[in-house]
């Protein structure tokens, strides 16, 4: 089995988890992985919980269609965030509760809409969580936003739309939306209660640790 042929089934077998998971519904949602000789992405108006391995998508390293169906309509969310990040292996794009939710609250342009409650939060999404202003879905202009958002974020929201979230791997990706996800929904819960938020000290003790 080709490493190739592994991704297409890992990624069919994340896809059906996130879905499972109501994280995606009907055909919202997209993901894609960098290879050595291009890009997979899901499909076009597809469900997460319904993917092909051999009717995924795959791009050449410019980004124009190889094989597989047509690729999704928002590929340029993908190109923003793997050409502005070298070390990024993959993307994950969600429209998750409560992750929306957020992206719904925050004001855009805000740079850290969920604060530090947990390490794991810290550990894979980081710092920051740039908010991007609305554009419509599928709409290429919201590219330089994103790529610009993306060189210094490992993930961020789109406003009233939901994440984007990047890793070193397809693994990473998709854990790494996860914990976005329950970060969301656990600062929604403690929304006007005095949680402890992690210090600047823990912060960085775990950045330093864990990277």
């Amino acid at each position: 089995m080709t490493d190739e042929t592994a991704l297409r089934e890992a990624l069919c077998a994340y896809g059906r988890l996130l879905f499972g998971r109501g994280y995606s519904v009907g055909s919202a949602g997209n993901i894609s992985v960098r290879l050595p000789d291009g890009y997979l992405i899901t499909p076009t108006n597809s469900c997460l919980g319904r993917l092909e391995p051999d009717r995924i998508s795959k791009l050449d390293g410019d980004w124009r269609h190889l094989s597989g169906e047509r690729p999704s309509k928002e590929v340029f969310m993908h190109r923003a965030v793997l050409s502005a990040r070298p070390q990024a292996g993959a993307v994950v794009h969600l429209h998750s509760t409560h992750a929306t939710a957020i992206a719904c609250l925050a004001a855009p342009g805000e740079a850290a809409p969920i604060p530090p409650l947990t390490p794991y939060f810290v550990m894979r999404i980081g710092r920051s969580l740039p908010v991007i202003p609305y554009y419509r879905p599928g709409d290429a202009a919201m590219e330089p936003a994103i790529h610009a958002a993306a060189a210094e974020a490992r993930a961020v929201l789109l406003a009233n739309h939901g994440p984007v979230v990047s890793g070193a791997t397809l693994d990473d990706a998709v854990y790494a939306a996860e914990e976005l996800e329950e970060a969301a929904r656990l600062a929604l819960l403690l929304r006007g209660q005095p949680a402890r938020e992690l210090t600047a000290a823990q912060v960085d003790d775990l950045l330093s640790t864990f990277g």
